[in-house]
């Protein structure tokens, strides 16, 4: 509840009020409208509290930096899901041809150099 959630981080209910209108929070709402703050929310608030208090940006920087995180996290995903597919997909094939390209090298044939 914002009240709570206020009291926690020691900031004005109209402050929580603000970064809702602004489109920084989207808490959601119960049956009887009161907003519900989720875990995800109160880290994105921690977020915004950090930038604002600590680096000293202002709402228009935290929204720039909250977007471009989201997307940041998207491009991490989708690279994620690539490797993931480039493993189940390309790997097993190779498996064979690159255990066939390896070559042993026998113990007695490695110099070793001191630096």
């Amino acid at each position: 509840m914002i009240s709570s959630v206020a009291e926690t981080y020691q900031i004005h209910p109209q402050t929580l009020r603000l970064y809702e209108r602004l489109g920084l929070l989207t808490p959601s709402r119960s049956e009887g409208n009161t907003r519900l703050y989720t875990d995800d929310d109160l880290q994105r608030l921690e977020v915004i509290l950090t930038l604002t208090r600590e680096l000293g940006v202002n709402l228009a920087g935290v929204e720039v930096i909250l977007n471009m995180r989201e997307k940041m996290e998207q491009l991490q995903k989708q690279v994620e899901e690539m490797i993931e597919f480039v493993h189940e997909q390309i790997s097993p094939s190779l498996a064979g041809s690159i255990r066939n390209a390896l070559v042993r090298v026998p113990a007695a044939k490695i110099v070793r150099t001191s630096r």
